[in-house]
């Protein structure tokens, strides 16, 4: 199995093409503070829309702000924001996949059908929703997509959970004595974490469009507050002078989401038996 697992890495180049990708958005991410020239919310009214220079890299917005300083720690905001949703998505839908795959009967029902209701509806749409009735900030932000995102994940787990509750040795682990706990922590939580992992490592860049979507709209991080989604909600009404504006949070957005779509495919291979 491990030699098949390397062959697979072996003849997919894009796979290390988006680890390289992830990492230098990673290593922008984590290294802002030191390599930014300047403090990307100070204005420079003097400076506003200047050229890229030795001063300025990519040069100035509407305000005089560095672009290049701004990107690193929009890269930072960005990538913190979509992880801390990931992390609380994941926490949702381990607990409520794994007490409706075990357990079933009514809380089956109940947990399922409360998915079934969440998943009627666009992410999006009900993300805009409730950060449209409870303001618009980060916080908010954060809480309506783990409230609207962690359904689907909760529906794969409960599917694994489900197939290897079918397995004899949960059925020989019954007979012996170990608690429901220990199954789930034992048994059943190493055997959901490789679907969850390919899921996770695919949705990653959806989260960061729909963070930088929301963040667009003004729902999310606010002014001055160096994102990439704020960066073009400030940028746009400058689409037709200062198109680079617009164009470099766009491309700092697709880079990051694509290098996450490569590295996603080389999970799937690594870790689906099915896959290759």
């Amino acid at each position: 199995m491990q030699q098949k697992r390397r062959m697979r890495w072996s003849v997919a180049p894009g796979t290390w093409i988006g680890v390289g990708m992830v990492a230098a958005v990673l290593l922008c991410a984590l290294g802002a503070p030191w390599l930014a020239p300047h403090d990307p919310v100070r204005q420079h009214l003097m400076d506003a829309f200047g050229p890229a220079d030795g001063t300025y890299p990519l040069g100035t917005d509407h305000l005089g702000r560095d672009l290049l300083s701004r990107l690193l720690f929009g890269a930072r905001n960005t990538l913190a924001t979509a992880l801390l949703v990931l992390s609380g998505v994941l926490v949702i839908a381990l607990g409520v996949g794994l007490a409706a795959g075990y357990w079933g009967g009514w809380l089956d029902n109940l947990l399922m059908r409360l998915v079934d209701l969440l998943l009627a509806f666009p992410g999006l749409i009900l993300a805009v929703a409730i950060c449209g009735t409870f303001g618009g900030n980060l916080l908010n932000l954060t809480l309506a997509l783990g409230v609207v995102w962690w359904a689907g994940y909760a529906r794969v787990i409960r599917s694994s959970v489900l197939t290897v509750c079918e397995q004899p040795f949960i059925e020989a682990a019954r007979a012996t004595g170990v608690t429901d706990w220990q199954i789930m922590t034992r048994h059943l939580l190493r055997n959901v974490v490789s679907p969850v992992a390919v899921l996770a490592s695919f949705d990653i860049g959806n989260l960061i469009l729909s963070i930088a979507a929301l963040n667009f709209l003004g729902l999310g991080a606010q002014p001055p507050t160096p994102e990439w989604g704020v960066m073009l909600n400030d940028a746009h009404p400058f689409l037709q002078t200062e198109p680079h504006l617009v164009l470099l949070p766009a491309a700092a957005i697709v880079f990051t989401v694509l290098g996450f779509s490569l590295v996603g495919d080389g999970v799937r291979d690594w870790l689906d038996p099915r896959g290759g």
